[in-house]
Parts: C-alpha cells; structure tokens; sequence
C-alpha cells in the first residue's frame, strides 16, 4: 500500500457564483464539499488509479468528522488520528464566467506534544507494509518546523521510499534529511534555493539532499534532476482550466510510477497527463479519466542533452 500524510487536513468547499464582485452579494449556484488537504487529494488521485491507499494525518471537532464521512465514501482507508483542535475549512470561490478562482484558507488546529506523540506511533506503525509514503502540504499550528525531516527519518529507518510536498522552512529542514523524491513548484524552488532559472534551481535542490527532484513548470511540465540525469516532461499543449490540485496529481503519478518500478519517463509521463487532465476536470481537484488516457501517449519526455 502507499501511505499519504497530511498533517493539515481541510473540509474543502467550493462555493461557484455567476460572477465575484468585491462587497457585493453573491448568491451560490452549487456547493461542493470533500476531504483536502494535499495529501488527501494524493491519496484519492491514486486510490482511483488503482492502488491501495491508506490517509494518515489529524482531524478534529465537527469538521474533521464531516472530512471522515466524505473519505469513507472513497476507496481510501482513513487512518487519521484525532486531535482535540477543529479540523480547518477552506472555501474556494469560483467565478463561472471567467473561470477565475480565489481562495480562502483557514489556519489549523493547534497540535499538542501529547498528539503529536500519538501520531508519531501511529506513523511508525503504519510504516509496515507501506511500499512509499508521501508527506504532504502546511504544518499546523504547534508542530516544529523539523516535523517532516523527522518523519523522513523514521521512514528511512523502514526503508520505505519518501516524497516531501511542502514549502518553506519545513522544505529547507526536510530535504536536508534526504528524502527520496521532493516535488517544488517554482516560487517554493525559489525560495529554496535563490535561483529561479530552472535547471540550476532544481540541481542545486538535489544537492542540498533529495536522491531526486521534480519541479513544476506550471502549464509547461515538469523538469527532473534524479541520479540518470535530467529530464523534461512537458503535455502537448498547455491547457486551460482550473489547476486547483494539479500538483496533488502531479505528485500520485510520480507515487504510482515509483511502486510500479517504472523507468523516470514513464514516472513523469504519468505525473505530467494526471496533472493536466486535472486541469481538464469539470471539478476542481478531480482528475478527468478519458483525459488522462488520452494524454498519456501524447506528452513528451526529453533527457538533459535534449532539455539543456
């Protein structure tokens, strides 16, 4: 099974009006409610592809109990540990007539010590039998900073391959503990490393301690350094459309190609088409599957003399 870890899961809303006009009011067309969090996002990503998927992480009060309900009604085993903190809501507004989005994200709840210990045990436990796991998104409040790069430790320990999705400060400690896969976009590539032109940002991130790194181009891919070189993977075209939980997608491709053994094309082949086919879906988040399996053929992979 592949593990996911979302140390801030959400209760995801998405309210959709005809158009958003700042300090007026807005009467809302259709209200979506799912588990989120990226992790979650990741953990439904690969349970529709197939795979044994099991969501670790906190969720608390009234909404962490609706976030369990809607999990129960996906193929994803919740494992979620409980904290005495609400779980956090965010609202994306979406604007039907342009197809513009704006978010609105709670903090979360304030861990304690005592659960955070709880968690650490029930993550160690969980450690057995996982064949990958992923740590994924913000820290909530009262969790240190290091909290990823010790969970990369212990996952290390177990010999169990790890992927940080994250940004900041929690990035910088954690990449220092040598995960196996890390996945910045830009901005949190920038901010790692100084650079933002994308070859010398990604290789630079490598050498700070990830076995391999897969950056975000946004509409135009992804660049990979890993130890068989660098590698660009880019869809047939740039698509339009919501890119709310392209990412997340990106980031299941890059797992199921992983457990699957497949050869790095084939790993980012997988992340780019999810991605955009995520981009594609008529709801935000989801990925659209004949997009996917329509996209797959299509995107191109070329290695280092050819993307340089």
């Amino acid at each position: 099974m592949i593990l996911t870890v979302t140390l801030n899961t959400a209760l995801d809303l998405t309210y959709r009006v005809p158009a958003l006009t700042p300090h007026a009011t807005h009467r809302v067309t259709q209200v979506i409610e799912r588990p989120g969090g990226k992790g979650l996002n990741v953990a439904r990503v690969l349970a529709a592809l197939g795979h044994e998927t099991v969501a670790t992480g906190f969720a608390g009060g009234a909404t962490g109990a609706m976030l369990r309900d809607l999990l129960a009604a996906t193929p994803v085993r919740d494992e979620l540990v409980a904290t005495a903190g609400p779980t956090r809501r965010t609202v994306a507004v979406v604007d039907t007539t342009t197809g513009d989005t704006t978010q609105l994200n709670e903090p979360g709840p304030a861990i304690t010590p005592a659960e955070w210990a709880g968690f650490r045990t029930r993550f160690t436990e969980l450690l057995d039998g996982a064949r990958a796991v992923a740590l994924c998104g913000s820290l909530p409040p009262g969790i240190h900073v290091g909290a990823y790069a010790e969970l990369i430790r212990l996952a290390r320990a177990a010999a169990v391959p790890v992927l940080l999705d994250t940004s900041g400060e929690p990035l910088r400690r954690g990449i220092a503990a040598r995960p196996d896969l890390v996945k910045p976009n830009a901005d949190e590539l920038a901010q790692l490393t100084g650079s933002r032109e994308p070859h010398r940002a990604t290789r630079d991130a490598r050498r700070r301690g990830a076995h391999a790194v897969i950056s975000s181009l946004g509409p135009e891919g992804l660049l990979a350094a890993t130890p068989e070189g660098l590698w660009r993977a880019a869809p047939p075209a740039p698509v339009k459309g919501n890119p709310t939980g392209a990412g997340d997608s990106a980031v299941a491709g890059l797992l199921s190609g992983l457990v699957d053994e497949a050869p790095w094309p084939e790993r980012l082949t997988r992340a780019v088409a999810l991605s955009a086919a995520t981009v594609l879906s008529p709801v935000a988040g989801e990925y659209d599957p004949s997009a996917y399996e329509e996209l797959l053929p299509r995107v191109k992979v070329t290695s280092d003399s050819e993307a340089a």
